[in-house]
């Protein structure tokens, strides 16, 4: 057997476990799961206007709870940090009563001595009734945060150094951990790195959108990392170029070219039961410098991945300009920012089942 027959002949089998994985059993009502969850950061601006003000604001996870149960969500995605048990038995006692689900967002521990943190912060998730951590492995954009490859090259070793820390934690308080691809690892480095682990309890936060910054095919993405799939962030994009590459904004579901009903059809049948949660974050759109120098420096897209990039991009041309905030006062992003996401919210129950 050569190289590339064992290789497929791996991944076959890495797939056949995937799909195998006892992952219905942590999701419970498929009917309440079908209403849209809201991701805390789709609130970004109001969070950072909250932290200027002194406020807990959107940072309580009881006050975000309460919001998005009025808009009708079906869930919400929240770092809970550490709180103590009245706390958590309250959160638990408006999840119940509103039927809305919790996941949970978390910080991987860098070293041993982070894993105390780590495991304080998973057993409150637990005892709030947390079933899925979500989770990064960098904290910022590949093409931004390196300019040498040797460095992305520690970065990723750091990177499969925290997961390793935290797998055991996670398997002993029954948890999956789900890693974002968060324009940091393209979708196949990614399922790659869990063959390494092999742990039924680390799997994958798929973002409809996020990769295209790394010039790979959205509804490819969501193929590749959908058997192991443990819940979404669901967005749509709209993209322009300019004179360094391409700029890459997220719109209200909808208002994008993702093809977010193929994409919700593809989750669906290889993870039935999954919940999506909407991370619609209002900004001025992301410049993916892809005709850089810098950008290629850690890149491992081919030239066919930015050739069929960029005339997507052209195909692509919006009718009007990508949205921008800069410029606007404080006021008026908080409010094109909530109504972003009602505008999502009424999409997604209208044209998505969801």
């Amino acid at each position: 057997m050569d190289g590339d027959e064992h290789m497929n002949k791996n991944r076959r089998q890495f797939l056949a476990a995937a799909a195998a994985m006892p992952f219905t059993s942590v999701l419970a009502d498929a009917d309440r799961r079908k209403r849209l969850g809201i991701v805390q950061y789709s609130y970004a601006l109001r969070l950072s206007a909250d932290r200027a003000a002194g406020k807990t604001g959107f940072h309580d996870p009881l006050t975000f709870l309460e919001h998005c149960h009025e808009l009708g969500a079906g869930g919400v995605q929240i770092g809970l940090g550490t709180r103590d048990k009245d706390y958590l038995a309250r959160l638990r006692k408006k999840l119940e009563a509103y039927g809305m689900d919790l996941e949970g967002t978390i910080r991987l521990p860098k070293d041993r001595a982070e894993t105390e943190r780590f495991t304080a912060e998973a057993r409150c998730a637990r005892e709030a009734g947390v079933k899925v951590l979500r989770t990064v492995l960098m904290g910022g954009r590949r093409y931004e945060q390196f300019t040498r490859a040797e460095h992305f090259r520690r970065a990723r070793e750091q990177a499969e150094l925290s997961v390793r820390l935290a797998e055991p934690i996670v398997a002993k308080h029954d948890l999956l951990l789900a890693i974002e691809n968060h324009k940091d690892y393209r979708a196949e480095e990614l399922m790659e790195l869990l063959r390494r682990l092999g742990s039924r309890h680390v799997g994958v936060c798929v973002d409809t959108g996020n990769s295209i910054a790394l010039l790979e095919d959205p509804l490819e993405v969501v193929r590749t990392l959908a058997p192991r799939a443990f819940t979404v962030h669901l967005k749509d994009m709209a993209v322009a170029e300019y004179e360094d590459g391409f700029l890459l904004a997220e719109v209200p579901l909808g208002e994008g070219f993702l093809d977010l009903r193929k994409s919700i059809a593809v989750l669906r049948e290889a993870r039935p039961g999954i919940r999506f949660n909407l991370e619609m974050i209002t900004r001025d759109p992301l410049r993916v410098p892809c005709l850089t120098e810098k950008y290629w420096a850690t890149a491992t897209a081919s030239g066919r991945d930015l050739a069929r990039t960029l005339a997507m991009v052209r195909k692509r041309k919006p009718k009007h300009s990508l949205p921008r905030i800069s410029g606007k006062g404080a006021k008026e992003q908080l409010a094109i920012e909530e109504e972003n996401v009602r505008k999502s919210l009424a999409y997604a129950y209208e044209h998505l089942s969801l």
